[in-house]
């Protein structure tokens, strides 16, 4: 693992670092948009005080900090693959490039001394993983989950992917201990929408009270993440029925396909950007962007 030189130096003064995933860059976005908005996010930061560490791996080499060299590579790249923190090992013996996934790049944050994490949405249980007879059920869950369960860093998402089965992710988020708080909300966010229909049992105010919270956590010897849940302006979401609409269109088609597994997510994904249009994209770029904003606030908080 190589720490850059802009965030080597940030960490060895104690200055505020915020860790960025790169799957947003790699596969969430289309190019060339995907640079432009991976660029503004880092210099959103800076305009906040902050230094950014947009996380990767390039050439086998995980790279906290990314360089700006390194960045337009993973962004104009179509060969590069979407790495998970199982995938890391391999992905460096064969000298791979890719972009991080929530589990990857809290890994490699926490390694690094990172304490916060901005991302889009989580991963989570997916839909029909915990209903049915057992022999239907996929029991697919993501490793985002069990990464935060056992790395104490500060994330802040929009909650998780709409396309996910939202109250199912949220209990198994309890069974694993991981911290969730509504920023400014008593509403879990749907990553598109602003109010997924489902509580959040606290919630913080303030950068600072989220800071104070990781404090307390790290004194009280609680191992897992502390997930703040930002929700995405209402003015900039989804209309709610545009997106339910969406969704169950998106939804019928999986049951047609039969596509199972890691598949179902990103087909899920794309079902709702192709009924949806530019409108999806655009809320995606909003969230990342109110999250970087709050993560920068978070980190800087726990600086002072």
């Amino acid at each position: 693992m190589r720490v850059g030189d802009e965030v080597s130096r940030a960490l060895a003064q104690g200055r505020a670092v915020l860790a960025c995933e790169s799957t947003i860059i790699t596969h969430g976005l289309p190019r060339p948009r995907n640079l432009h908005v991976a660029t503004g996010a880092e210099e959103l930061a800076r305009s906040l005080g902050v230094v950014p560490a947009t996380i990767g791996v390039v050439d086998g080499e995980a790279v906290v900090g990314l360089s700006a060299a390194e960045l337009e590579r993973l962004a104009s790249d179509p060969d590069v693959v979407k790495l998970s923190a199982r995938d890391l090992p391999v992905a460096c013996a064969a000298r791979a490039s890719g972009g991080t996934t929530v589990a990857a790049t809290a890994h490699l944050a926490h390694r690094a001394g990172i304490r916060v994490f901005a991302t889009g949405g989580l991963g989570g249980v997916h839909r029909g993983a915990g209903t049915g007879p057992p022999a239907d059920r996929s029991r697919d869950e993501s490793a985002d989950l069990t990464a935060l369960a056992r790395l104490p860093v500060v994330v802040v998402s929009a909650g998780v992917k709409s396309v996910l089965d939202i109250p199912a992710t949220l209990e198994r988020m309890e069974t694993l201990g991981i911290s969730v708080a509504g920023y400014r909300t008593d509403a879990f966010p749907g990553f598109y929408v602003a109010d997924s229909g489902h509580p959040v049992t606290q919630r913080v105010e303030t950068p600072e009270q989220v800071a104070a919270a990781w404090r307390h956590a790290r004194h009280l010897g609680l191992p897992s993440a502390l997930l703040v849940a930002n929700p995405v302006p209402v003015a900039e979401q989804l209309a709610p029925d545009e997106h339910d609409a969406a969704l169950s269109t998106a939804l019928a088609a999986l049951a047609e396909t039969g596509v199972t597994g890691q598949d179902t997510t990103p087909f899920l994904l794309q079902r709702v950007r192709d009924a949806t249009g530019d409108r999806s994209l655009e809320v995606n770029v909003a969230v990342y962007r109110n999250n970087v904003a709050l993560g920068a606030r978070i980190a800087a908080a726990l600086t002072e």
